[in-house]
């Protein structure tokens, strides 16, 4: 009997302390206050009830998202944003998902999670870079800092070369911004009373932003100063040719060649034929003169071959006239003939060149800039080495009195022509050169006669294509 009572004491005892174990584990699984000492980024949470804290995490967060952040540039200007405006967020995921196993679910996993509850707790910030780009937009910059301004050249009227400095300007680095702004973002709730007070101020790091054109490059291009001057007299020219003589050069003016580039007057002529057109003036067809479009703009590239020569470039492509031209000596000029005959030289100096042409008053004008040795000059010189003497074609003309003849044109004499060029240095001659033997054909004098009646006949030449030169061709 004594040993079933010693029994069931034994039994009601295990009973008592399992029930003592469970309320123990119940009420601390069930508490609803947070672990003594824990603490959330600074703020210090222990035995804050869940409710509690929830509210006053939303309100904090809330706060440190509305924190001033002023962004100080150049010029004392500055930009005032909150941090939630400069693309900063925060959250504390993972103390929420912390706290909800505490105060939900079964009771084990809730003893559980309170046993291994962190004492410290750390809020997640982000930033979206994108956010803060809106406000220092490029039109923020513009505003702020201004745009560069390109680095000018220009040449004046007495043939000075003259620069004017680029003028630059700002934009945000934001390689280095993103990284200054990723460390100042405030983490410790700890110190939202005082950053409440104050805010975060930054300097915004800074790029020089460079225009397209800077001194250093322009300069580097070797515009340096005038290196050849030709000019050639428009003599009796009238308005038509004149008018002509104007719109190839403002065609040619201005012409900024590379190094190594080529020169193409027929695409010059082109460009005027389209900006500033053609007028009626004399041409040379198959070497006779005769009305056409266009006369006299091979005034311009004979002048621009005297600059060229003067200046020790490269010709690629020169024809003489077939007619002797009055401004130039034989051997000196340049024709064009549209779609045949072209004038073309490269650019040799290693440096940029600039072409300027103008008619002024009864003068064409052509001037080269670039880079071109002080020391060294040429000089062109042409020699007549044969005359070739003019023939005489007779055509058949039955108006005439039998026996009977006249000249209907008079012969011209021609010419072959060579010319040299020379090179001095130190005023030294160290070279000299043949540029070219040009023949000017004899001009046939033209007789006509009438042998016996025959019927009157043309002549042969009036069947040839025509080939105009100093002009264009007709539409």
């Amino acid at each position: 009997m004594k040993k079933i009572h010693i029994a069931l004491s034994g039994v009601i005892g295990l009973l008592l302390a399992g029930s003592l174990v469970l309320g123990g584990l119940h009420l601390y699984g069930s508490q609803n206050t947070l672990p003594k000492d824990t603490d959330l980024a600074g703020w210090d949470i222990s035995g804050m009830s869940f409710v509690e804290v929830r509210a006053g995490l939303d309100e904090r967060l809330k706060a440190i998202q509305a924190l001033p952040l002023v962004l100080r540039a150049e010029g004392n200007t500055e930009l005032t944003l909150t941090l939630k405006q400069a693309g900063v967020t925060f959250e504390a995921e993972d103390f929420l998902r912390g706290l909800k196993e505490l105060d939900e679910g079964k009771l084990m996993k809730r003893v559980k999670a309170r046993r291994s509850f962190p004492q410290s707790w750390s809020l997640g910030a982000h930033l979206e870079i994108k956010e803060l780009q809106a406000s220092l937009s490029p039109a923020w910059e513009r505003e702020t800092f201004g745009v560069p301004v390109d680095a000018t050249r220009r040449i004046t009227v007495d043939d000075r070369v003259l620069y004017t400095p680029e003028t630059t300007s700002y934009e945000v680095d934001w390689t280095t911004l993103e990284t200054t702004m990723r460390a100042a973002i405030p983490t410790r709730l700890s110190r939202l009373e005082a950053l409440q007070g104050m805010g975060i101020t930054l300097e915004v790091p800074l790029a020089v932003l460079l225009p397209d054109v800077t001194l250093k490059a322009l300069k580097g291009q070797g515009i340096e100063r005038k290196i050849a001057q030709f000019s050639t007299n428009l003599g009796a020219s009238g308005p038509g040719r004149t008018f002509n003589v104007d719109s190839a050069a403002k065609a040619v003016n201005g012409t900024v060649l590379p190094p190594g580039a080529i020169f193409d007057y027929g695409k010059a002529i082109e460009e005027a034929k389209t900006k500033y057109g053609f007028r009626q003036a004399p041409v040379i067809v198959n070497g006779k003169l005769q009305p056409g479009m266009g006369g006299g703009i091979c005034q311009v590239s004979s002048t621009l071959y005297n600059a060229a020569l003067r200046s020790g470039l490269e010709i690629v492509e020169r024809h003489n006239h077939s007619l002797p031209v009055s401004y130039l000596p034989k051997g000196q000029d340049a024709t064009f003939a549209e779609g045949y005959i072209n004038f073309r030289f490269r650019n040799t100096t290693g440096k940029y060149l600039i072409i300027k042409a103008a008619v002024q008053g009864r003068s064409l004008t052509v001037k080269l800039f670039g880079t071109f040795p002080q020391n060294t000059s040429y000089q062109v010189h042409s020699q007549t080495v044969e005359i070739l003497a003019a023939s005489d074609k007779y055509i058949s003309d039955s108006s005439l009195s039998p026996g009977s003849s006249r000249v209907i044109q008079s012969g011209k004499t021609g010419y072959v022509v060579e010319t040299y060029i020379t090179r001095f240095i130190d005023g030294k001659a160290v070279e000299k050169k043949k540029l070219s033997r040009d023949v000017y054909p004899a001009q046939k004098r033209l007789i006509a006669v009438n042998r016996a009646g025959t019927s009157k006949s043309g002549s042969p030449e009036n069947l040839r294509k025509p080939l105009v030169e100093d002009g264009i061709r007709s539409e």
